[in-house]
C-alpha cells in the first residue's frame, strides 16, 4: 500500500513566521501531535512536535516557529507504507510531513504511525506474543509526582508516556498529550497559567485513568485489535496484577518489518 492511499491530505500546518504560542494553541485545538512547518511558498522546512511545544514557556510570547522546526525523513506519496514506516521508526518520530518529491518540497499530506497501524493486514502479522516485543524495563511514576519532574524524565529518557503506579498497583497513564491538554507546557520554568516549577501540580491531576492493560501472552493480532478498539498509543502489560512491560504501536510495526 502506498503512502498516498493512507496519508491525511490537506493537513493542519503552521508557518515558519508564526509564534510558538500560536502553534501550541493549534496543537491543542486540533488535537495534533505534530505540525508541518512551511514557508511562504508552502514548502516544508521542518516539523514541530509536542516535545518542541513543551520546550517553550509563557513569557516567551515572541518566539517564532522557525527556530524550533526539526528535521524529518523525506517521505513521498508514491512510497510504500512499510518503507515509510522504517524511516519513521529509525528517526523515532510518529508523524511525518509528506512532500511531493525530492525536487518539489510542497506539502502533500501528513503520515502517522496510526495511519500505518490501521492498515496492517492481520493475516501478515507474525505468530508472536506481546512479551516478544514489549519493553521490559518500564519507567513508572507516582500519582503524587509533580508534572515538572515527570516532564524532565520524559526529556531525559525520550519516552512520551509513563504508567502511574501507587502502592504497587497500576492506576493510570500520563503522556505528553495529557500535559499539553491540561496547559502545563514547559512547567519546569513557567507554564501558560504562570505556574512555577515549585507550584507544579501532581500527575494525578492530568493522568488518564483507569489504565488499559494486556497480559504478556496476548498475541500480536489480539493486541492490534485492542489498540484499534481503545484508540491508544501504548498499553501496559500486566501479569497477575504486576506490571511487567509496556507495548506501543511501534513495537508491533517493528515486528512486521
Amino acid at each position: 500500500m502506498k503512502v498516498e492511499d493512507i496519508m491525511t491530505k490537506n493537513p493542519v500546518f503552521v508557518h515558519d513566521s508564526d509564534f510558538m504560542t500560536h502553534a501550541r494553541q493549534v496543537i491543542r485545538d486540533h488535537n495534533k501531535r505534530t505540525l508541518p512547518v512551511v514557508d511562504s511558498k508552502n514548502r516544508v522546512i521542518g516539523m514541530l512536535s509536542e516535545k518542541d511545544i513543551l520546550n517553550i514557556y509563557s513569557t516567551k510570547s515572541n518566539v517564532t516557529v522557525e527556530g524550533y522546526a526539526s528535521e524529518f525523513p523525506d517521505v513521498y506519496p508514491d512510497m510504500d507504507m512499510f518503507q515509510a514506516a522504517r524511516l519513521m521508526i529509525k528517526a523515532r518520530i510518529e508523524r511525518v510531513p509528506v512532500i511531493r518529491s525530492g525536487q518539489d518540497r510542497t506539502l502533500a499530506g501528513i503520515l502517522s504511525i496510526v495511519d500505518i497501524f490501521r492498515n496492517l493486514k492481520l493475516d501478515k502479522v507474525p505468530a508472536k506474543t506481546v512479551e516478544d516485543v514489549m519493553t521490559r524495563d518500564v519507567k513508572t511514576c507516582s500519582p503524587r509526582d509533580s508534572i515538572s519532574k515527570v516532564w524532565l524524565n520524559m526529556k531525559e529518557t525520550g519516552f512520551s508516556g509513563y504508567p502511574v503506579v501507587q502502592n504497587g498497583q497500576l492506576v493510570g497513564m500520563v503522556t505528553r498529550r495529557n500535559i499539553i491538554r491540561a496547559g502545563y507546557a514547559r512547567i519546569e520554568r513557567e507554564d501558560e497559567h504562570g505556574t512555577k516549577s515549585t507550584m507544579s501540580p501532581a500527575v494525578e491531576k492530568v493522568m488518564s485513568s483507569p489504565a488499559y492493560t494486556l497480559p504478556s501472552r496476548t498475541t500480536l493480532k489480539e493486541a492490534i485489535r485492542a489498540f484499534m478498539k481503545l484508540d491508544v498509543g501504548r498499553l501496559s502489560v500486566v501479569n497477575d496484577g504486576v506490571l511487567v512491560g509496556i507495548v506501543d504501536r511501534n513495537d508491533i510495526i517493528k515486528a512486521l518489518i
